[in-house]
């Protein structure tokens, strides 16, 4: 996950310590509003992903999402005010959606994004 977060800080154009939070929030918000199972298996493929989701996983201190009700939008706006543009965002779902069909498969990766309301249209 190191080399992954390391690819996408310098693809990106982001700091490194910021490319490790990101990817960890993107990967926690993929497994919080995608079906469970197909979600679960996903991030179960991807060497380090289930760490880096502890480590930014987006859950308050009840264990509820920070973003519930928020969805892709609210997701895209913490991301924002983590300091990335929308030009960052779009870099960084592009990278990780590559990167998790690397490692997942094409199939599941789409199944894993099709779940989510709204988010095929940014995908």
């Amino acid at each position: 996950m190191e080399e992954f977060v390391s690819r996408i800080a310098t693809n990106v154009g982001v700091d490194p310590a910021l490319a490790d939070k990101a990817v960890g929030m993107m990967l926690g918000f993929l497994q919080r509003e995608a079906a469970d199972g197909p979600a679960t298996r996903m991030i179960e493929a991807i060497p380090g992903a289930s760490e880096l989701v502890a480590k930014h996983d987006g859950e308050d201190t009840e264990g509820g999402s920070v973003l519930a009700g928020g969805g892709v939008v609210g997701f895209g706006q913490q991301l924002m005010n983590e300091g990335l543009s929308l030009g960052n965002i779009a870099g960084l779902a592009n990278e990780t959606i590559a990167f998790a069909k690397e490692h997942a498969g094409d199939e599941l990766v789409d199944e894993v994004l099709n779940s989510i309301p709204g988010l095929p249209q940014f995908a």
